[in-house]
């Protein structure tokens, strides 16, 4: 007999308990995983003597047993084991690194991490072995979750709703942990105002701190923050939960809708697997982002350890890729260590600006095939979304540099070089959708301010990590007031003719921004009298905050602090509105479309 005939008949006599044994798995590692989850956040929140961490510890090593256990009979039961094998090269791959760490930790009582990451120049294991764990657990539930809509009810949501429903899971998440004493300096844990704020902003990419990130958080909560800054910027929970609507329940086109702030309706389509496509795309431009800014940090933190050195790069990195402007130095890249390093400026620069490009521009204009296609085909050019996102951020990053070097000259841009100047010029305009600041923006003119305050209602692009109206919502409402203008019949971009629905959405969109800032500086200016009755501030102030709350973008003339109760709520509503997206708020308040074929008899009015 050889070893096929084996396999089979040991699959033969399985067979009847495949159904039982993988269901019961199944349960057992969503609840183990959430458990490990729970066991984590006491271990690392909370100051733990040495007992009970020991005990805390052991659950932990049970739960890497039990995975292991779980995927070898996973293994056995399947009839196809080198399939299998290649589908799950992931899990694979952590089941052999679980399995050696465990025979390393039985025999030598030192897991073999702990000397590698010694070896390369690492001092302590124990800040990034955290991050490890916490992420594969994390990783472990969510694959769980999202597992071919195997755990998810069997209930049709709105997919809008599921989709803020995610975020204010994420937000509520955060919180928790943020509140917990081991995650500041300070005796005691942050107030739920505060953490709700902080967690908020992390996670909406928007970047506004009622706290300094570098002096108030310990290593851990910065590790938190960073976590929400890739979860939240990526979408990872949202477009995760989209994923398995689409393959469970058949969305159709118009439910695609509601995805308005990451992917069109065409990519969305196109491709089942994008998702993976985006995290590697992304984890590819933070990965050399952190490279480059390992190399430029100069002497800045030569009085961090090697392993505190990579984190800030690393941090840094995914917060401008995702458009976050959370820095680990106080005032931000204006601090006086780093504000002449204008090699790690421009590297943020260009992160921030791929990062607002987003991904479907990205994948257009990068995408080995299709820079092949377009060698092959000079004819073929880039695609209709990607023009507007491209020539629009081009022409706007263009606009905004130029204007701050012509109005900040004799300002904020004195005593600096002429390389300086433009530096600084390209990275306040590009950083519009950021909140990252190589100035103090408190010192900026009225007149730039007032520009930055448009730029940031306009923001990024589609799919993009950014906030704001967006460049296609400009771009078309541009192309519809030229067609007024010009008295023609079709509103064109880039030769397209734009659809009624489009120009709908955009106007839409362009209202709902307009109505809710508005709104919430009206509420902002009674609630925050106090700042008002301050010598140095304006309503400008108010307008500035509110609008770069609603746009993500993370740039103050710094009032975040001095915010009341009230103004801290009105604040985080405009960073969770802003950064769900307003049409998606629209479709979950507005409940199931009822469709008619009615139409009424045009009518005509006056116009302007």
């Amino acid at each position: 007999m050889n070893f096929q005939e084996l396999r089979e008949r040991i699959n033969v006599a399985l067979y009847q308990s495949k159904d039982r044994v993988l269901s019961g798995l199944k349960g057992l590692n969503l609840l183990i995983s959430a458990s490990a989850l729970f066991v984590l956040a006491l271990y690392y929140g909370f100051p733990n003597e040495s007992e009970t961490a020991n005990r805390l510890l052991g659950f932990v090593k049970f739960s890497f047993g039990f995975y292991v256990v779980q995927y070898i009979t996973r293994l056995l039961y399947d009839f196809q084991p080198r399939e299998f094998l290649r589908q799950t090269w992931f899990e694979a791959a952590v089941t052999v690194v679980l399995i050696i760490e465990g025979f390393s930790d039985l025999f030598t009582g030192e897991l073999l991490i702990n000397r590698f990451i010694q070896n390369i120049g690492f001092i302590s294991l124990s800040d990034f072995y955290t991050i490890f764990i916490q992420v594969y657990f994390f990783t472990i539930v969510l694959a769980e979750l999202l597992r071919g809509g195997r755990v998810l009810p069997r209930i049709r949501l709105n997919p809008a709703v599921i989709f803020i429903m995610s975020f204010l899971g994420l937000i509520t998440i955060g919180t928790v942990l943020l509140m917990l004493p081991e995650m500041t300096v300070h005796k005691g844990s942050m107030s739920f105002l505060d953490a709700l704020f902080t967690s908020t902003s992390a996670t909406c990419v928007t970047g506004l701190m009622v706290v300094d990130t570098v002096t108030f958080f310990s290593f851990k909560g910065q590790v938190v923050i960073l976590a929400l800054i890739q979860l939240g910027g990526l979408n990872l929970i949202a477009f995760g939960s989209f994923l398995v609507l689409a393959s469970k329940f058949g969305l159709g086109v118009r439910q695609h809708d509601v995805i308005e702030d990451f992917v069109n309706r065409d990519t969305f389509n196109a491709s089942s697997g994008l998702l993976g496509k985006v995290l590697l795309c992304c984890l590819v431009i933070e990965a050399a982002g952190a490279l480059v800014m390992h190399a430029t940090w100069g002497k800045a933190l030569d009085e961090l350890s090697t392993g505190r050195q990579w984190f800030y790069s690393v941090f840094h990195s995914v917060s401008a890729f995702n458009n976050a402007g959370i820095s680990l130095f106080t005032d931000g890249l204006s601090n006086s260590a780093i504000d002449g390093h204008y090699a790690l400026h421009w590297t943020v620069t260009v992160l921030v600006f791929f990062g607002a490009l987003g991904m479907v521009a990205i994948f257009d204009l990068f995408d080995p095939n299709r820079l092949r296609e377009r060698m092959s085909h000079p004819w073929k050019q880039i695609g209709f979304a990607t023009k507007i996102a491209l020539y629009f951020s081009l022409g706007l990053v263009g606009l905004g540099a130029v204007a701050f070097w012509f109005l900040e000259h004799d300002g904020t841009l004195q005593g600096m070089s002429t390389f300086g100047q433009l530096t600084t010029s390209v990275f306040q305009s590009a950083t519009r959708t950021s909140g990252f600041n190589t100035v103090d923006i408190g010192v900026v003119g009225v007149p730039m301010l007032i520009l930055l305050i448009i730029l940031m209602f306009i923001g990024s692009s589609s799919s993009s990590t950014g906030g704001g109206i967006k460049t296609s919502t400009l771009s078309i409402v541009m192309a519809d007031v030229w067609r007024t203008v010009r008295n023609l019949d079709h509103v064109q971009l880039f030769k397209r003719t734009v659809p009624e629905v489009l120009r709908s959405r955009a106007y839409s969109v362009l209202l709902f921004f307009f109505v809710g800032n508005t709104v919430a500086i009206f509420l902002l200016s009674i609630t925050e009298a106090h700042i008002l009755e301050m010598n140095n501030r304006t309503l400008l102030d108010l307008i500035f905050e509110e609008v770069s709350a609603f746009g993500t973008v993370g740039l103050s003339t710094g009032i975040t602090a001095m915010l009341s109760p009230i103004g801290k709520i009105i604040i985080i509503l405009s960073m969770f509105v802003g950064r769900v997206g307003t049409l998606t708020v629209a479709y979950a308040l507005g409940g199931r479309a009822v469709q008619t074929h009615i139409k009424y008899p045009t009518g005509h009015t006056m116009v302007g």
